[in-house]
């Protein structure tokens, strides 16, 4: 009875210690973005343009973004792939290719990090015209 105690003890305070450090570890991590949402304009169909997400650690623990994903093909992120200290800054560059796309555009970028809810979105629009119409 009293080894069923012990072992029940060791595998409760292994659970509680190892759910409160992860808690920690994600609530004291932020990025802080100057903007979430770049506007293209007018682009013609065809143009590869780039826009600079440029955001700061504003947490009290290293940043780390594990993962960034467009939301199609033609959405392509870079982000740091080391550790954002604390108060650091740091961007995550996005190109978009408008080849084949015509019209209003909107695409996503989803990125994962060690921030409290998992992951941040950033947002691209344009308007894409025909080759000669701009």
């Amino acid at each position: 009875m009293n080894k069923r105690i012990s072992l029940l003890s060791i595998v409760v305070l292994f659970v509680m210690t190892t759910s409160c450090k992860k808690e920690n570890v994600t609530s004291e991590t932020e990025m802080t973005f100057e903007t979430q949402k770049h506007d293209f304009g007018t682009i013609t169909q065809g143009d590869k343009v780039v826009f600079d997400f440029k955001f700061k650690n504003t947490g009290k623990s290293d940043l780390v973004i594990t993962d960034a994903k467009g939301s199609c093909g033609c959405t392509i992120p870079e982000y740091p792939k080391e550790p954002v200290a604390p108060g650091a800054a740091g961007i995550v560059k996005v190109s978009f290719n408008s080849a084949g796309k015509i019209g209003e555009n909107s695409k996503s970028v989803v990125l994962s990090a060690n921030v409290p809810e998992g992951k941040k979105i950033l947002y691209i629009q344009s308007n894409i015209v025909p080759k000669g119409t701009k």
